[in-house]
């Protein structure tokens, strides 16, 4: 089911969950709603956002698939093996892969909450068997649309060259709107909204022991957990978050703020991307005096999956 976005309701007259307090918007989409935000990409923003390709250049949005290494939160890097199928023949395979370990998309049975499940108040677990929410949804949906860069880095450093985008230093409403402000940006609905911490820069600059110390404990900025945050992303209505650090929100979190992912994954069904890689394209929107692109990605089909990498392409 499709829902216009102007028919949508405001943060604050969303119902909440008894006895968490947060905001839910289960029935926004109906009640097998499968989608979430990306409800939201419909063929006449498709065909919108088709029209901002200018020049035709094309900027991958994803690290290589073994960066980082080692891997964060505990994932293990895969192992890529090269065999001959006969004497003319090659073929490779992936064992061990993760398919959350590098840029990737989070499906919305990722994350549960508490004890009241996953998007849509869906209870079973996804160790239990399909459950209808996995990665595979957004792949058949489609992800195209208008795409927008908010240089939060790039912001922040005009007034702070002190900033260091692996220091959890947390995000607000404010710096989002001021970012937007300096860059001369508006938000429609239904973009892509690409946020840079300016994470991938960061990372590629440490050297090997370097990257070793930082998996044992990862720490970055990113959005505040709060609510502030949430209601501001809802009443923007993107189809997508998509983020260059590696959790969305500033790690490690408060917990006296509140977990972003849970505020709006299982209950404002918000598509959420991380660890794009956003360092070339800021420096070709600079170039063409542009923040907007279509924004274009592929999860891979995999039938109940938690998660995809990005295979992800801005085009401008």
């Amino acid at each position: 089911m499709t829902t216009s976005s102007n028919a949508l309701p405001d943060f604050d007259d969303l119902p909440e969950l008894e006895g968490l307090g947060l905001k839910h918007a289960w029935n926004v989409f109906g009640p097998d709603d499968v989608l979430g935000s990306m409800n939201l990409i419909t063929p006449d923003r498709v065909v919108a956002a088709a029209s901002l390709v200018r020049s035709g250049q094309r900027v991958s949005l994803d690290l290589p698939l073994n960066l980082p290494s080692p891997p964060l939160f505990g994932r293990e890097a895969y192992e890529h093996v090269v065999f001959p199928l006969n004497r003319n023949e090659m073929d490779d395979r992936l064992d061990n892969f993760h398919p959350q370990g590098s840029t990737q998309w989070d499906a919305l049975n990722h994350v549960r909450c508490r004890e009241h499940g996953f998007w849509g108040g869906r209870t079973q677990n996804p160790t239990d068997g399909p459950m209808g929410l996995g990665i595979e949804q957004f792949a058949e949906h489609g992800i195209a649309g208008r795409g927008v860069l908010v240089d939060i880095a790039g912001w922040i450093e005009t007034g702070d060259d002190t900033y260091d985008p692996l220091h959890p230093r947390p995000v607000t409403v404010a710096d989002v709107e001021a970012t937007l402000a300096w860059q001369g940006t508006e938000l429609e609905h239904g973009d892509l909204l690409c946020i840079r911490f300016g994470w991938p820069g960061a990372y590629r600059a440490l050297n090997e022991q370097q990257r070793i110390d930082y998996a044992e404990a990862p720490t970055f900025a990113g959005l505040e957990g709060s609510e502030d945050v949430a209601r501001y992303l809802w009443n923007q209505h993107p189809a997508a978050l998509v983020c260059d650090n590696p959790a969305v929100e500033v790690v490690p979190g408060d917990p006296a703020v509140g977990s972003l992912h849970r505020r709006l994954l299982p209950t404002l069904g918000m598509a959420l991307g991380e660890m794009f890689d956003f360092e070339e394209l800021r420096t070709v929107c600079a170039e063409q005096d542009r923040h907007t692109f279509f924004f274009v990605a592929a999860p891979f089909k995999v039938p109940n999956a938690l998660g995809s990498p990005g295979n992800s392409v801005a085009i401008l």
